[in-house]
């Protein structure tokens, strides 16, 4: 037993390689060396699908109150300026007190939201704001949950397994992204609002488990109270991390350039045909590669030289991005060739387009996990909160100036000309950006520096 006030029992030690892997399988040695990963990892992935659940049902709710898509985009815009502050805060709180009780806390809120949610449908209460503001508050404490899970990790497991676990973690977001929203359609569907939000709020008691059964967790090292000043001694040390930056910065290219699902809707209707299944598939098929990607991710724990992979993995991702927008252009050339058995949709372009994409996600992934783990490994552990904050921050808004490029070219050329011309630019500034850091292009897993 940990007395209380002590800190968690020390990790196994490390091996000075990587641990050598013949199966490409995931590794789960993770769950077998860390009881307590093993808790937060399944919380985790049990509660993420039942938040995602949330998430499709509130857009379908509201909807169904306004009949507006424009109202539905709300609940993204109404969160994405708290999602940006509190991923920064909950980092400096992760960096400053008990990382058990920032999670615990924050866990408690987003339950709590959700149970009040599930409540208002239950209660045949509709009001749009009050959805609006509780989905906030959800995304909120699930954003300061994250970004403190992500500081907790490395304090439970040995270095070598770090990479294990960041794809384990990729499974698990696979998991989410395509299981919760199927789930939520069907239940919405069938059994209405208030039983879809029941469900969540029992799954999310998974997440209380894996997070009070943790020892405390205390930063180790020099300890500031969160503020202005704490920023920016995080910034400072980010300008001090060439490693840490180009990592960051291959991730927005990424994310700029080659985000084209604004364009599924428009592939759906007018270029491959389908409309909303065309427009599902094409969705599901980024998270579905990430998740393949993770139960063959066996040997990547053995990978040394990280700094080159993420840079290789976007570029691989650029090249997927590309593909699509290839298909996109045959079918546009190619117009007329549906198959007129299934809806006028072109079976063959939306499989090879799914394809492309699932690459994509799959490249996504390596590069998620070697991201990861230079967080959790090159950063001091007194930092890792406000280093991941700044991470949260690239991951919401990346995506988001992406959808802004898309759609603004989308505008003024053919649906296939912003995911080419983006696969391009990743492809390109991905191996600028390993060109000119050589530290980044020489970064070594077993000596990891930020």
């Amino acid at each position: 037993m940990t007395e209380p006030g002590a800190e968690p029992p020390a990790s196994p030690p490390t091996s000075s390689e990587p641990a050598a892997r013949r199966s490409h399988l995931v590794d789960l040695t993770p769950l077998r060396s860390s009881p307590a990963f093993a808790r937060l990892w399944i919380g985790e992935a049990v509660a993420g699908i039942g938040g995602q659940m949330t998430v499709v049902a509130v857009m379908l709710q509201i909807y169904d109150f306004t009949g507006s898509t424009t109202a539905v985009s709300g609940v993204a815009l109404f969160a994405l300026v708290p999602m940006v502050v509190f991923g920064l805060y909950g980092g400096m709180l992760a960096d400053a007190f008990d990382r058990r009780a920032v999670a615990l806390v924050s866990a408690i809120v987003a339950w709590g939201s959700t149970a009040t949610i599930a409540l208002l449908a239950w209660t045949g209460l509709e009001s749009v704001w009050l959805l609006y503001v509780l989905t906030m508050l959800n995304t909120v404490a699930s954003t300061v949950i994250t970004t403190t899970r992500s500081a907790i990790y490395p304090r439970l497991l040995p270095r070598e397994l770090l990479p294990a676990a960041a794809a384990m973690h990729g499974i698990a977001m696979g998991a989410m992204v395509t299981v919760g929203p199927a789930l939520a359609g069907v239940l919405v569907a069938t059994v209405g609002f208030g039983p879809t939000y029941t469900v969540d709020v029992v799954l999310f008691v998974t997440a209380f488990l894996g997070i009070a059964t943790l020892p405390r967790i205390l930063p180790e090292g020099e300890v500031q109270r969160p503020g202005l000043e704490s920023l920016r001694y995080g910034l400072a040390f980010l300008r001090r991390a060439p490693n840490i930056r180009a990592g960051f910065l291959v991730d927005i290219i990424a994310m700029t350039f080659g985000q084209p699902r604004v364009l599924f809707p428009a592939v759906g209707a007018v270029v491959l045909g389908g409309g909303a299944v065309t427009a599902g598939v094409l969705t599901a098929s980024t998270a579905v590669g990430a998740m393949v990607c993770g139960l063959l991710s066996g040997r990547l724990g053995a990978v040394r030289w990280q700094g080159r992979a993420i840079a290789r993995a976007v570029q691989v991702y650029g090249l997927c991005i590309a593909g699509f927008a290839v298909v996109l252009l045959v079918a546009t050339l190619l117009g007329g060739n549906a198959d007129e058995d299934f809806g006028g949709a072109s079976i063959a372009a939306i499989a090879v387009a799914a394809l492309f994409l699932a690459g994509s996600g799959a490249a996504d992934n390596v590069s998620a996990v070697f991201r990861s783990t230079m967080l959790q490994t090159a950063v001091p552990d007194n930092m890792r909160g406000r280093l991941q904050g700044v991470f949260t921050v690239v991951v919401t808004g990346g995506p988001r100036l992406g959808d802004l490029y898309v759609g603004a070219l989308a505008l003024v050329a053919a649906a296939w000309f912003p995911p080419l011309l983006g696969g391009i630019v990743i492809v390109v500034l991905a191996g600028v950006v390993l060109r000119v850091t050589r530290s980044f292009r020489e970064y070594d897993g077993l000596d990891p520096k930020p």
